[in-house]
């Protein structure tokens, strides 16, 4: 887990993208551990040609601070997950290319999916090179759902988990008003939760305004 945090492995990425469909997209991945015995992920940048109105393809990216630190004009993920632990057991693979700025709720995982060779050939790196991939895997979009989280189902996940975070009773009914403002009807998982956090701020409150008081 540390390494995630190495200069040499990150890239700079469109705030919006990173907090929703991004987000989503690694939501997903932690779905299918719980799904499957054997999950790996590869992450990274890309830097896609575009044609311009002459018909010419050029490459342009922007690039920032004052190293000139280049923006990746995508970001591609392979997700490859096994059933079981034999080596025989089924195997599935989703490679998907993402444009790096933001994405709304509107679209569908599947509508980045492209085949693997054909990121190998945009990427210039070889995945998996021990694996058949003429005939060794499925699409993870036919044996899995590839489905993301929709707008009103990452909204209560980010509602809960400021719910964990709340210290006080005014942060924690701020969030649920919000949630209200949105017009969504917090599910039953949301509203115990809501419930038993409010009971523990409750007692927490109790107890701090009790030792206030002189003796």
């Amino acid at each position: 887990m540390a390494e995630t945090f190495y200069l040499s492995n990150i890239v700079p990425q469109n705030y919006e993208n990173n907090a929703g469909f991004w987000n989503r997209l690694e939501m997903y991945c932690r779905e299918l551990t719980q799904r499957y015995e054997n999950v790996w992920v590869i992450s990274g940048p890309l830097t896609l040609p575009v044609t311009g109105t002459d018909g010419k393809k050029s490459v342009s990216y922007q690039v920032i601070g004052k190293n000139e630190v280049a923006v990746p004009t995508h970001l591609y993920k392979i997700v490859l997950v096994q059933k079981g632990k034999a080596p025989s057991e089924l195997l599935a693979l989703g490679a998907f290319v993402v444009p790096n700025s933001p994405i709304g709720f509107d679209h569908q995982l599947s509508e980045y999916q492209l085949d693997l060779q054909d990121l190998e050939r945009m990427s210039g790196i070889t995945f998996f090179p021990a694996l058949d991939k003429a005939k060794q895997y499925h699409n993870l979009c036919h044996v899995d759902t590839c489905k993301l989280l929709n707008f009103a189902e990452f909204t209560q996940y980010i509602a809960g988990r400021k719910v964990k975070n709340a210290r006080t009773l005014k942060a924690l009914e701020k969030i649920m008003g919000e949630l209200r403002e949105s017009r969504i009807e917090p599910d039953e998982y949301l509203q115990n939760l809501y419930l038993r956090k409010k009971q523990e701020v409750e007692r927490k409150e109790t107890a701090e305004s009790g030792a206030a008081k002189p003796g």
